[in-house]
């Protein structure tokens, strides 16, 4: 045996655990997910009915579905405004030399609600929102606008927007720090250069940081994304969909169908759909952002 296949087995040998568990944990359940949503069985019953493309139909056909991927995508677009946009400004703020001597301190500030568990701070802005004790229209009490308190998570006009602000008060942290990560590997030589220019640091901020860190920046958009589909436990935990399913998201759908309707089938169908809907989005954006790629 030469050198080469040698190196070559010690490679698949060391290589082969992690991709068994791969397989095993990631692209067997998907298999398995899209066959189980040709069939009508639930958790209490051996037997199972082939159904076809019975529920696929079914879910074209379910004004729900479309409520839920709006708000979906409602949680795709906000989040990208603040949790990648915002968090990009927040990281280029935090980098500036009038600033940077504090930049430990509120860098834990800005990550602290990211490391808070998820069940904590929907409780906690349940409260928050509260019509009678919460401190939002307590404050707009405070400051003589009390006709704009309301009952921001009772009203279905209102619901989503404020559990979509929950997030991204949690996650933009997040998202700031690892910008800050990869700004601080930028060369210092390259801003110093712009300065004998005479660049403004807006126009530094857009030639110089933004196109060093567009992979960062790619990364952090196909996350955001990806978590904007499969967003479940702040909505489960403050409406559960409500009021009148008007905050309902494929998530929330998707166990509704599988542990309260015992529609183990309907579910899987549910579940295929925000894979093909991930997976999708996650291939333009790369293909868009050509990652790897001089532009």
């Amino acid at each position: 045996m030469t050198k080469t296949n040698q190196n070559a087995r010690t490679a698949i040998l060391f290589i082969l655990p992690a991709l068994l568990l791969i397989l095993s944990f990631v692209f067997l359940p998907i298999v398995l997910n899209l066959f189980y949503s040709l069939y009508r069985w639930n958790a209490f019953e051996a037997g199972r009915v082939f159904v076809g493309l019975e529920y696929y139909i079914r879910l074209f056909k379910d004004p729900i579905f479309y409520t839920a991927l709006k708000n979906n995508f409602l949680f795709a677009v906000i989040s990208l405004m603040f949790q990648v946009g915002g968090g990009l400004i927040i990281a280029a703020i935090l980098e500036d030399k009038l600033i940077r001597k504090f930049q430990p301190f509120f860098r834990t500030v800005i990550f602290m609600p990211s490391v808070v568990s998820i069940v904590v701070v929907g409780l906690l802005w349940q409260l928050i929102y509260n019509p009678e004790i919460g401190l939002v229209n307590g404050a707009l009490h405070a400051i003589g606008q009390s006709d704009w308190a309301h009952s921001w998570l009772g009203d279905s006009k209102t619901a989503i927007y404020a559990v979509v602000a929950v997030s991204q008060w949690q996650y933009t942290g997040y998202m700031t720090m690892l910008f800050l990560i990869a700004m601080q590997k930028i060369p210092a030589e390259y801003y110093e250069a712009a300065m004998m220019d005479g660049a403004s640091r807006i126009k530094t901020f857009f030639s110089i940081t933004v196109p060093q860190i567009k992979e960062m920046i790619l990364v952090g958009t196909v996350v955001t994304v990806i978590g904007a589909f499969k967003v479940f436990d702040e909505v489960y935990i403050m409406t559960f969909g409500g009021p009148g399913r008007s905050t309902e998201v494929l998530g929330t759908m998707l166990y509704r169908a599988a542990f309260r309707n015992d529609e183990m089938g309907y579910a899987s169908t549910i579940g295929t759909m925000i894979f093909l809907i991930t997976l999708t989005l996650s291939l333009i954006q790369l293909k868009l952002g050509k990652s790897g790629q001089e532009v």
